[in-house]
């Protein structure tokens, strides 16, 4: 098919961006979907209290950049298979301190071995060098930097 114009999408950074972020992600996707039934925000979610220990939703947010109401439903997914709980603030009624329940250790500790030696593997496509300089430039492109 011949192209109406100049540009071209398929150089296009955002572009390239997005592509190799679900091409990358899928493997890992099959083993979190595969294993524990969770969709992206829900790995995210657990992964966050893992990492971090109890946190509330709006620390989530702030942290993986996840709108609210997808926290909110990651969240009580999450309760409902009894990977988290939720308590409420002594002084502020308003907001939950969220801690992951044994189980939910176990499903982190099962993910985050996964997710180490995926990792790994990605890295392994690039020179050693090369690899640390993309995750410095993604994490420029993300604002972590």
């Amino acid at each position: 098919m011949a192209k109406k114009d100049d540009f071209d999408l398929e150089d296009f950074l955002p572009y390239l961006l997005n592509q190799a972020a679900e091409e990358s992600s899928m493997a890992f996707q099959r083993v979190y979907k595969g294993r524990y039934g969770m969709l992206r925000n829900e790995w995210r979610v657990l992964f966050h209290l893992g990492n971090y220990g109890q946190m509330t939703a709006k620390e989530i947010g702030t942290r993986a950049r996840m709108h609210k109401t997808k926290i909110s439903r990651a969240v009580s997914k999450l309760e409902k298979r009894r990977f988290l709980t939720r308590t409420k603030d002594d002084e502020d009624r308003r907001v939950e301190h969220l801690n992951l329940t044994a189980t939910g250790q176990a499903a982190y500790r099962d993910l985050h071995s996964v997710a180490k030696t995926y990792d790994q593997k990605l890295s392994a496509l690039f020179p050693v060098a090369e690899a640390k300089m993309l995750r410095n430039m993604l994490r420029r492109l993300s604002g972590i930097e």
